[in-house]
């Protein structure tokens, strides 16, 4: 998946400071900052966009949550609003709503 960056400055920025942790002159706990600041923020989806996603796909919620490494009753709380998908499923949710299923599957 190709990082979103708020900009091209901070596009080149974020590469540069790849290149130092990779090196090991900063440490994994200033690169997790680095990744705030730069990349774009993931956005959150409706309980109804969740569902009107998964439909999208033609897949039941069995399905759906297979694909994502959750279980089932997880995208049914999801989907009736009882909890919200975590930073991690939330940006699997958005490729898959960018690209389709294909794109994780």
């Amino acid at each position: 998946m190709t990082k979103q960056y708020r900009s091209d400055a901070l596009a080149s920025i974020h590469e540069t400071m790849e290149a130092i942790h990779e090196v090991g002159a900063i440490d994994n706990q200033t690169m997790r900052e680095f990744d705030d600041s730069c990349l774009t923020p993931v956005e959150s989806l409706s309980p109804g966009a969740i569902r009107a996603l998964r439909e999208r796909e033609h897949l039941s919620q069995p399905v759906f949550a297979r694909y994502l490494n959750v279980s089932k009753n997880l995208v049914s709380d999801w989907e009736r609003g009882v909890k919200r998908p975590g930073d991690p499923a939330l940006r699997l949710l958005t490729v898959i709503e960018k690209k389709r299923i294909q794109a994780i599957a």
